[in-house]
């Protein structure tokens, strides 16, 4: 039987929330509540995370029990104040109008319509064919633990500081890392890509866990691959702050870089990140405070003579 539906107050909007009490995490028994209670914790960091960037969707109408859905048009029945962006996807010579966060009423308005997953573009409404965000997303192979993805992220701070750029770290919710870079919206996605792949090859040379192997079937199973690839249009991976469909509702977590040596990602939940949110608010808080250039990444690329 389906619990009563409940009214939640988000600044000055009101959500409907329908079956509050269903279980999305069947491991844990968290709910659809506990999963509106943790975003409402935790938002101004996922708004930040958030703002005015085309959003894909990642949905379980059912919990985890049922099938994911990913969805990149906004789902039917949205009140006029939850924004959109148009899209164009040349593959398919279609549009599609994502959502396009600009306050907290619009996630905890997606968790009712059984959001668990935020994966947004690195570009925003206002330029969304160039991106001002670079990410470096590191992906342990089957055979990497994450030591190896700890001393890859070690050699990426390194390269970054002799750069003079500014890195805001995170895990991934799952066994990988994420690092994530302002630039300015001053070139394509596929500029943005050769200077995440310059940038990636620097790493690749000077660390001997890294990969950048782009085929799977060929990469090293002990190595951590260095996904450049992360930074092409239309690729999204979960936002700082958002639950990941796993059993125990991991979190992509903003870190500091002096914890990494200790870090276990397993750590961060649904359950125990609104905690450490309210101890040291949010990590990435300064991430939009410098917007860097990719000039020399893209003189490295043009040096390895790497394709566009």
């Amino acid at each position: 039987m389906a619990s009563p539906a409940v009214e939640i107050e988000v600044g000055d909007r009101v959500v409907r929330l329908t079956n509050p009490d269903r279980v999305y995490f069947p491991e844990t028994g968290w709910t659809k509540r506990d999963l509106v209670d943790y975003y409402l914790a935790v938002g101004d960091g996922v708004v930040r995370a958030l703002r005015e960037r085309p959003c894909m969707l990642h949905r379980f109408p059912d919990g985890l029990a049922g099938p994911k859905v990913h969805q990149k048009r906004l789902p039917a029945g949205a009140p006029d104040w939850v924004q959109t962006v148009e899209l164009y996807f040349p593959r398919y010579g279609r549009t599609a109008d994502e959502l396009c966060v600009t306050e907290l009423a619009q996630v905890i308005w997606a968790v009712q319509m059984s959001t668990v997953e935020f994966h947004p573009w690195n570009s925003r409404r206002g330029h969304v064919e160039q991106p001002d965000e670079w990410r470096i997303d590191l992906d342990p192979m089957p055979e990497a633990d994450f030591a190896a993805v700890a001393r890859v992220a070690s050699v990426a701070r390194e390269v970054l500081a002799e750069l003079d750029i500014t890195g805001y770290p995170k895990t991934s919710g799952g066994n990988g890392f994420h690092i994530y870079v302002r630039i300015e919206p001053a070139w394509g996605f596929a500029e943005v890509r050769r200077a995440a792949l310059a940038f990636a090859r620097k790493v690749e040379r000077r660390c001997p866990d890294a990969t950048t192997v782009w085929w799977r079937k060929d990469r090293d199973p002990t190595k951590v691959f260095v996904d450049f690839n992360q930074n092409a249009r239309d690729h999204t991976i979960a936002c700082a702050y958002s639950v990941r469909g796993t059993p125990t509702g991991t979190v992509s977590t903003p870190v500091e870089w002096e914890e990494l040596a200790d870090l276990d990602p397993r750590d961060f939940t649904l359950a125990s990140v609104p905690a450490r949110f309210a101890e040291l608010g949010d990590l990435h808080e300064r991430i939009d405070d410098v917007a860097h250039r990719l000039d020399t990444l893209l003189e490295w690329a043009d040096r390895d003579g790497l394709p566009g």
